[in-house]
């Protein structure tokens, strides 16, 4: 990491395990306590002793009070040599996907009486092998495929309730049909809370494309921030307006808790997207004026924010480049060695009074900079498979030093998805009769199975995909050899 050329983006989790002890994540590092003071000072000295301090551009976290302090306190402590870029104003980033969770779950606050009826069939049918073939049955009778699978409503998962109803609203006609043969299932909905039901699947799909678009580990993610955030935003304004009372309802509960984290959101992942060569800057204008109007104070303090963040790479860039210019400078090299030998010295001084006119004549006419050249360039093709990290590695040669900002801005994690997930099995490592091994022996088991997935999501099966479908409801438990335990 010391000799990476630029910043260096972070992102950390924090596990409790029963025994009490923090592992945090990167390197399992072993706190006694998740206060943020601790976690400053154990963070801090590694940046000190990897020999990284000066390479922090930011660290991405999720909405623990204690993990505000420690931001803070970790600020103050790099700022002291000056390393961070915009005085640290963009350090801190906060889990996007945590956030929408948040969002979600306050609005399913509000649960409607369709909803809840949905989740008592799903539990019906799941509920013993009898109920199982019968549901089967009814799929066969009313042609629907049964190779997709009945979602099951998850507390701790925000995008559960979407998939539960998606899933649901699919095999609407099943569960007519499970009512009429079924004198036991007494929680069908009727024809106009499945019409509800459908409302509120359309709305929420929204929230899970978003957070499943954020959750991706394979791709950058920090540019397609800013475009699916205004989609969210846009969607609360307009369900606001709602004439359905629930849908209204939900919707001002889950717009107050919006506003509440995103009032104030880190600006860097606004000019994100304008390194995006598929929106640009012409896209935060849309946005801005469709939320703010014309002219609009955030727009404005985007626009700020960006040109002082190139300028500041553009600052680093020349000091880099002054020991060089001074060397050439200094090279022994005549000035005059290009003019005619027979020019006299008259002829010499109207020369160099016309080198001095014309680099003061180039100055003057604020010759444009790299970002002002990339944001009049023509957009690419919004629906064209763009690769934003191959455009940028083409086009670094003519870009130089925007090339370098826009590689670090789009290495921003937007969620913590990726360290979430390799304590996903934190408790099934560390339970009450192994609660004592050290932190590098739970690091290695850890990342064992952090590698082993990672080998088979090139694949390219998802975890989440790897649930039963509808025919293998009680397939499995009848002939007992192929019982597998699927995380919904």
């Amino acid at each position: 990491m010391r000799s990476c050329p630029g910043k260096i983006c972070f992102t950390s989790d924090l596990w409790t395990s029963i025994s009490t002890d923090g592992y945090d994540y990167q390197l399992l590092l072993h706190v006694s306590t998740s206060s943020g003071i601790a976690l400053c000072d154990k963070i801090n000295s590694l940046f000190n002793l990897w020999g990284i301090q000066r390479k922090v551009f930011t660290i991405t976290l999720d909405n623990a009070a204690a993990n505000d302090v420690f931001v803070g306190l970790l600020r103050d402590h790099l700022s002291l040599n000056c390393s961070l870029v915009n005085g640290g104003e963009f350090l801190h980033v906060r889990c996007c996907a945590h956030i929408l969770n948040l969002i979600v779950q306050e609005g399913l606050k509000l649960i409607d009486h369709s909803v809840d009826k949905i989740r008592e069939c799903v539990k019906h049918v799941k509920g013993c092998q009898v109920r199982k073939k019968k549901f089967v049955e009814s799929v066969t009778q009313t042609s629907l495929d049964p190779k997709k699978s009945l979602r099951q409503y998850v507390p701790t998962r925000g995008n559960s309730t979407y998939l539960m109803l998606s899933s649901a609203i699919y095999y609407r006609h099943a569960f007519n049909h499970l009512k009429l043969t079924d004198t036991n299932f007494t929680h069908c909905p009727l024809v106009d809370e499945w019409v509800q039901a459908e409302k509120i699947c359309k709305f929420l799909e929204v929230f899970y494309e978003t957070t499943t678009l954020f959750s991706g580990v394979k791709y950058p993610t920090a540019n397609l921030y800013f475009p699916r955030v205004f989609t969210v935003q846009l969607t609360l304004s307009q369900s606001l307006q709602s004439s359905d009372d629930f849908m209204r309802s939900m919707a001002n509960r889950m717009f107050q808790k919006f506003d509440k984290y995103w009032k104030e959101y880190n600006i860097l992942l606004s000019i994100a997207v304008i390194v995006d060569p598929r929106f640009k800057m012409q896209f935060v204008e849309f946005c801005y004026n469709k939320l703010y109007g014309h002219g609009s104070n955030e727009l404005s303090l985007v626009k700020s924010k960006l040109v002082s963040l190139f300028e500041e790479y553009m600052g680093l860039a020349s000091k880099s480049s002054s020991s060089n210019t001074s060397t050439s400078s200094h090279s022994g090299i005549d000035d005059n060695a290009s003019l005619p030998l027979n020019s006299n010295s008259g002829c010499m001084d109207v020369l160099k009074e016309f080198d001095t006119f014309q680099r003061t004549e180039l100055n003057d006419r604020a010759q444009k900079s790299q970002l002002d050249l990339y944001l009049d360039e023509p957009k690419i093709d919004r629906s064209s498979n763009c690769d934003v990290l191959a455009f940028w590695k083409a086009y670094q040669f003519r870009y130089p030093e925007l090339a370098q900002m826009a590689r670090v801005i789009l290495s921003v994690p937007i969620s913590t998805v990726a360290s979430e997930s390799a304590f996903s099995t934190g408790g099934r490592i560390l339970d009450q009769y192994r609660s004592e091994m050290k932190p590098d022996v739970v690091e290695a088991l850890v990342f064992c199975r952090d590698w082993l997935v990672g080998q088979k999501e090139t694949t390219g099966v998802r975890l989440d995909d790897l649930t039963e479908n509808v025919m293998n409801l009680f397939i499995n438990e009848d002939d007992g050899s192929n019982n597998v335990a699927t995380d919904d």
